[in-house]
């Protein structure tokens, strides 16, 4: 298992002290072991960073950064991407879980088509709804004209390819998975979705939710080439 790349999980929580520490043992038990386990603590006001610290002392595994004050998702996962030691970077939200297999899987298709990144369908939590659905099915390209049909959650993808398209835009406070994502396409970089579900996708009470105007004034925004 030597030879095995290094994969950095990166992982940006705020105020997620309900579903941390789900998240990050989702990722604990992996059957692909050779990874870190990169989380920064994005100005947190409640448990999470206690939570988080109690985890890192238990496993090497875990490099715990911490953000004074909150900064958003688009400067922290810079943050992570620039100070992670993995080949491979794949992603993983506070408030979801991947499946045991998942890493292990995508990693086998990334090296076996030779591609530059890949993601995977995901099941909505508490329900069996797969998504993307029928879109899935759809060519991305076109449908990233309409919407981002890629589950940021369940991204893997090279670190010099990420680095070569120059991170994540922080012009973009949200929907900058949507951006990175309309940038990869359409320089042709090579990438599957995955057909079978490799994560579990909350869909309550978070950013998507909560802040539904802001992301879609973003999106807007990236659909409209700015």
């Amino acid at each position: 298992m030597n030879n095995d790349p290094l994969i950095s999980i990166l992982m940006s929580a705020h105020n997620a002290e309900n579903t941390i520490k789900d998240a990050v043992r989702s990722i604990q038990t992996q059957t692909y072991n050779n990874l870190e386990i990169f989380i920064i603590d994005d100005g947190s006001s409640d448990s999470t960073y206690a939570v988080l610290k109690k985890m890192a002392n238990q496993d090497s595994r875990i490099k715990l950064l911490k953000n004074e004050v909150n900064i958003g998702l688009t400067k922290s996962l810079n943050i992570l991407v620039n100070s992670c030691a993995g080949s491979i970077i794949a992603r993983q939200d506070a408030d979801d879980t991947s499946l045991p297999h998942r890493i292990e899987i995508q990693l086998k298709i990334l090296q076996s088509y030779s591609l530059d990144f890949c993601s995977s369908r995901a099941i909505v939590k508490n329900s069996k709804k797969r998504i993307p659905n029928l879109s899935y099915y759809l060519p991305k390209k076109q449908l990233l004209k309409f919407k981002n049909p890629f589950i940021h959650g369940t991204l893997m993808i090279k670190k010099d390819i990420l680095l070569e398209v120059g991170g994540y835009d922080e012009n973009f406070y949200y929907a900058q998975d949507y951006k990175l994502m309309k940038k990869l396409i359409s320089k042709n970089y090579n990438y599957r979705m995955i057909k079978s579900p490799l994560y579990i996708l909350n869909t309550e009470d978070n950013i998507s939710t909560l802040k539904k105007n802001e992301q879609r004034k973003y999106a807007n925004d990236v659909k409209r080439g700015k």
